[in-house]
């Protein structure tokens, strides 16, 4: 168990619904680690099916709506991704948070932007239609008929992020944003490649994915913005009822098909 309260914890990118999701892995981070904020920052889920959504997908939203709750005093904050579009209204009711379109606090005396990164995305904004087809769609297919660890999924996704230079694209994109808006730090998701650069005064950084080998994960606290990638410990994650909050189920139950 950390033993450091952070400021603000930051994960983007879980993709519910997909077969390369780790959500038990970044279910296990969310019980390890302190915290007074949780950014779900975009693209929590892969689409609108909630029938692709596995046991584990549903206990990770089991634990954020109980995070929600008052007792907890956790501020839980969801940014809408490219892949939420459309899910604002059911994913506030279903675990009791609200959305926005990018997200704004002040710590430390500096001001600090969460947005998802897709608006830095020319390619990506410019051809929603042929994305969701052929980058949604047949990726998720495409998952399904690759191994269990899932190389040749991983490897395209890497692929796809060099051949459109998505990391340069948004990290630009999002530092001109900032200085507009007179931030010092932002954050972004989006190109599932975790990435620190600063330019000009502002600070830019991007918390991977929970889909990748090595997934990442940002703090920001006393001892300053770091990007954390995920080790996988020994042993089979257990669900314990010290979560539990009263009055309050220990997870979502999976809908009737």
């Amino acid at each position: 168990m950390d033993s450091h309260v952070y400021d603000t914890l930051i994960l983007s990118d879980l993709h519910l619904g997909a077969d390369m999701s780790r959500a038990r892995d970044a279910l296990r981070i969310l019980r390890q680690l302190r915290y007074r904020r949780l950014i779900l920052n975009g693209d929590i889920f892969a689409d609108l099916n909630f029938a692709r959504l596995k046991k584990e997908h549903w206990k990770f939203l089991g634990y954020i709506r109980k995070l929600s709750n008052p007792k907890r005093k956790v501020e839980v904050v969801w940014v809408e991704g490219n892949h939420d579009h459309g899910l604002v209204q059911i994913m506030s009711h279903l675990v009791g948070i609200r959305a926005y379109q990018e997200y704004t606090w002040e710590y430390h005396g500096l001001r600090h932007i969460a947005i998802h990164g897709h608006q830095f995305d020319s390619f990506g904004v410019n051809n929603v239609r042929f994305n969701y087809l052929f980058g949604t769609l047949l990726y998720l297919q495409l998952q399904k008929w690759d191994s269990r660890s899932k190389v040749l999924t991983r490897f395209l996704d890497r692929l796809n992020t060099r051949w459109l230079r998505l990391s340069s694209k948004v990290c630009h994109g999002a530092i001109a944003h900032a200085r507009h808006h007179q931030a010092t730090r932002i954050f972004c998701g989006h190109t599932h490649a975790a990435l620190q650069r600063c330019e000009d005064g502002v600070d830019y950084y991007n918390s991977g994915s929970w889909i990748d080998d090595r997934p990442a994960y940002i703090t920001v606290g006393d001892q300053g913005v770091q990007i954390h990638t995920y080790d996988e410990p020994s042993g089979e994650f257990l669900y314990s009822e010290e979560d539990e909050v009263e009055g309050e189920p220990a997870e979502f139950e999976r809908p009737l098909a």
